[in-house]
């Protein structure tokens, strides 16, 4: 996912996709347990994408705030 396009989502879209992403973490977790991961490189990606998200929904608070 793009900074672009996570920039262009309202603060529920970014919620939405934060909880997706959280589930698909989980799941991605519980499967490399099992040892039923067959992409592992899906973990970083959703890891890195988690970060994205938060990083930007702050910057967005932090400019409602001073606005």
């Amino acid at each position: 996912m793009k900074p672009s396009d996570i920039r262009a989502m309202t603060d529920d879209q970014l919620r939405d996709e934060l909880i997706k992403l959280k589930k698909e973490q989980f799941n991605l977790r519980f499967q490399r347990a099992t040892g039923q991961l067959e992409n592992t490189s899906r973990v970083r990606q959703v890891r890195r994408d988690i970060a994205r998200i938060q990083t930007i929904a702050r910057v967005k608070q932090a400019e409602a705030a001073q606005a």
